[in-house]
């Protein structure tokens, strides 16, 4: 295994410097060196494989001596000679691996491999920052500037692997010599192509200005691939995928396909809409193949194809981009059309993802339309895609897929109001919503029900939740079989995929139990539990404990409205110690209400308890501290906890529970609709004083919040740092807080974001009308007529705009022009919500 690790870091320190100023090479030279780079990079991943496999035998060992093999293993990442920091981002891909199988394993001496292996993902994730500069100036491909940044770190990196590899010899192992360059010779005319035909090869010349076509090679990735589709889904952006056959499965030896795990990953695609295609059986270099061979490449994975979609596209790409004649002709032959790229992430060569995210981004700019190659079986894709997306977006791109033999513009725009994957590639979300008052037994309660009502709400109509997919127990419902049914049956049962979410929300009583070695034993109250029989009655949080170690989930969120009481009169949270990790990057995490002997404050607005108010407050948009359009479970910690803390006796609790690897929940805030109108509800009161107050403490001049952590204790947690944005998604943020600030009838605060919105966004129609809105709430009519006026000149389809302006004109005394805008409300909506009260008011007029 030792000698493959080396063999490894060798490949990888190669691509390194194929890829060296690669763009200053001549064009022939360039592709050559690609084409080498993309070779040993796939060379390497079949080198990972054959040592992730070697590991997880290692691992399942139950040799006690496996733990020396694996801790000398971590012996030469951290600390072999001759390594440099970026050296050991060859081994993150491989650390990820190992860390998920480590967790398996409950030994002690596991536990410890897994911390150590779980601090190295740190220390390399800080490599990645330190080193990020340097390398997006290697990655690139940016244009010479007058001032030349000075990189010592990186150069000396690179100055050092030029002193055991050069570019030429590397390009000779792999049978290329770059000849002299040709002298130019006199060309004649050239015929032009057809208008709007490619040559026999597609490459997307004709594609109109500001489109592109997104394609991914080299899958299907049993993770990633999934996580790239739910991206693109909230996009509603096409895309083609170009897949290896013997990751979709075998060609038995009667020429029938033999389907394997890979090819639910493809039925998945198809079923979302995207395009199949073939990338070849093995990858295997094309251009060096001839005769059954070079057949068999391209007519196995059709047929494992056709296995998976009788309709599968008739797209080839030819692995590497090598190809000959012969293979021109193979394809001709088995009716398939070549696909090339114009636009090369260079994502197999590039660890960092805000530089490839860059190369696209200039590179598109420079090409103005074409065909982006990425690859579904990098993390780093994954991570590069949204920034990629929304810049597109934001610059007027249009995304095309490819329909019955031809390209087809998709609608694609900004993504659907509804939770994306973003960084956290959520597949799926699921959620159990507990709320009981009425206890058999034990003292009701008042709130708690309304309290799992608003936060399922919330779940569903904000963030997208399916709502088959939130389990919600009331009462009678919440039975212990029935709490236990909805872990066990419901999710255990209910196709969860590692890469989905839970969010776990009780309202209810809960209870400590002290054990004869003096530690507190949380349970979870049943609605049917005997306060005299709580070790049979009630849920331990140990069986919680096991049952979330069963659930294949990425991320989990609990949030607990309830402090622990000895005596159980109360609301209670019990102590959860518990939840190990089984998935990489798990997330496990838990807020409470408060601690010990404290008591709930059930006198929120709007029937709910104060905690629950305040988390609903926070998931609106408030917890949302560094205006990125995504709160952590950390950002809603940082919010609800000092914030309840500021208005109650209650002291909130926030940690990663035991077995987190660092994890965040993330709610993703989705852009805001919103037309405001005369029909537009605004908070109460009392609701206002008490989000006075509470925003009172969220703006206090402090970058570190102070709350108590799940033993008992204190723990910091330092608000995150704003993240750069494009002016699109500043403009929407803006908005999305105007109206928050409107709802609490802050107008001169809403009046500014609705203005900044307009600033960042002139063609901003949302917030057109809403900043005219601001001033109709006011009586200042006329000002509100002109912002409606531009409102429909901006978007002359938005029904509820004319609306608005007609009230506004009305106010302001100019009869006719209020009667046309009623009138045309009525001819856009005429069985609109507001139908009737526009024709009331025309016949007033």
């Amino acid at each position: 295994m030792s000698a493959d690790m080396r063999t490894l870091l060798a490949s990888y320190r190669k691509i390194i410097v194929l890829t060296q100023d690669e763009a200053t090479l001549p064009a022939d030279e360039r592709a050559q060196a690609n084409r080498v780079g993309q070779q040993l990079f796939h060379e390497n991943q079949e080198r990972i494989g054959k040592i992730d496999a070697a590991l997880t035998q290692l691992v399942s060992s139950p040799s006690p001596a496996r733990f020396d093999a694996l801790g000398t293993l971590l012996d030469y990442i951290e600390s072999g000679e001759g390594l440099y920091d970026a050296d050991r981002l060859a081994f993150r891909e491989l650390m990820q691996s190992l860390l998920a199988q480590v967790a398996k394993d409950s030994s002690l001496p596991a536990i410890k491999l897994h911390k150590r292996i779980s601090e190295d993902l740190d220390a390399l994730a800080e490599i990645e920052r330190n080193y990020e500069k340097e390398i997006r100036a290697v990655f690139g491909r940016f244009e010479s500037r007058s001032i030349i940044l000075k990189r010592e770190k990186w150069d000396s990196y690179v100055a050092y692997l030029k002193t055991l590899y050069q570019r030429e010899r590397i390009l000779k192992e792999y049978g290329v010599v770059m000849p002299y360059p040709a002298k130019p010779e006199p060309q004649g005319p050239s015929l032009p192509s057809p208008p709007g035909k490619e040559e026999e090869e597609i490459f997307g010349k004709t594609l109109p200005k500001k489109t592109v076509v997104l394609t991914f090679d080299d899958g299907p990735h049993r993770r990633y691939s999934d996580e790239i589709a739910a991206i693109l889904k909230q996009y509603n952006a096409p895309a083609i995928f170009f897949s290896v056959g013997r990751n979709i499965g075998s060609i038995d030896a009667q020429g029938k396909a033999k389907l394997g795990g890979g090819a639910d990953v493809m039925r998945r695609l198809k079923q979302s809409g995207y395009t199949l295609a073939n990338h070849s059986f093995s990858h295997a270099q094309l251009s060096k193949q001839s005769g059954d061979n070079l057949k068999a490449e391209i007519l196995s994975t059709d047929t494992l194809l056709k296995a998976v979609d009788p309709q599968r596209s008739s797209l080839f790409r030819f692995p590497y981009g090598a190809r000959n004649r012969e293979g021109m002709q193979a394809l001709e032959n088995a009716q398939l059309k070549s696909m090339m790229w114009n636009i090369d992430s260079l994502d197999w060569a590039d660890p960092v993802p805000s530089s490839i995210a860059d190369r696209v981004l200039r590179t598109v700019d420079k090409e103005g339309r074409g065909i982006i190659l990425f690859h579904d079986i990098h993390e780093r894709t994954v991570k590069a895609l949204p920034a990629i997306l929304d810049r597109l977006i934001a610059e007027g791109y249009q995304f095309a897929g490819w329909e019955d033999g031809n390209f087809k513009v998709s609608g694609a725009s900004s993504p659907a109001p509804v939770q994306r994957s973003a960084a956290a590639g959520y597949a799926n979300s699921w959620a159990i919503v507990v709320g009981i008052d009425k206890y058999q037994k034990w003292p009701q309660l008042q709130y708690a029900v309304r309290d799992a009502e608003g936060v399922g709400q919330m779940l569903v109509q904000k963030f997208g939740f399916a709502p088959q997919r939130v389990i919600t127990l009331k009462n009678e419902q919440a039975t212990r079989t029935g709490i236990l049914a909805a872990f066990h049956d419901k999710l255990a049962h209910g196709n969860l995929q590692p890469n989905d979410r839970i969010f776990v929300f009780f309202a209810g009583h809960g209870a400590t139990r002290k054990l004869s070695s003096g530690r507190d034993l949380g349970y979870i109250v049943p609605v049917d539990a005997d306060p005299n029989n709580l070790a049979t009655d009630a849920i331990p949080m140990t069986e919680i404990q096991n049952i979330a170690e069963s659930l294949p989930a990425k991320h989990a969120l609990f949030v607990m409205d309830a402090c622990y009481s000895g005596l159980g009169l109360t609301r209670g949270a019990a102590n959860a110690s518990f939840l190990r990790d089984n998935a990489k990057r798990l997330g496990r995490q838990m807020l409470t209400a408060g601690g010990a002997d404290q008591l709930v404050s059930d006198g929120g607005p709007n029937g709910h308890s104060v905690f629950t108010w305040t988390l609903l407050q926070g998931l609106g948009g408030k917890a949302d501290l560094n205006g990125d359009s995504m709160i952590t479970g950390t950002e809603l910690a940082a919010y609800v906890a000092p914030a309840v803390s500021s208005v109650s006796q209650q002291t909130p609790a926030f940690g990663s529970l035991p077995g987190s690897e660092g994890g965040e929940f993330v709610f993703e805030l989705p852009e805001e609709s919103e037309f405001l109108n005369t029909g537009t509800a605004q908070l109460s009161n009392d609701a206002i004083a008490l989000n006075t107050k509470l925003d009172a403490q969220a703006s206090a001049p402090s970058t570190t919040v102070v709350v108590k952590d799940l033993q008992g204790g204190e723990t910091k947690i330092t608000a995150p740092a704003a993240v750069p944005v494009s002016a699109r998604q500043q403009a929407q943020r803006a908005n999305d807080q105007g109206l928050l600030l409107y709802k609490e009838k802050q107008y001169a605060a809403a009046e500014a974001q609705f203005t900044e919105a307009l600033k960042l966004r002139p063609n901003f129609a949302l917030a057109a009308n809403n900043l005219g809105f601001v001033f109709y709430k006011q009586d200042k009519f006329s000002e509100a007529a002109r912002w409606f006026e531009n409102a429909v000149k901006m978007d002359p389809s938005r029904a509820i705009a004319y609306m608005n302006l007609g009230d506004a004109y009305s106010r302001a005394g100019e009869n006719g022009k209020a009667k046309g805008a009623y009138k045309t409300y009525l001819e856009l909506a005429p069985g609109g919500t507001q139908a009737g009260y526009a024709r009331q008011q025309m016949e007033k007029l």
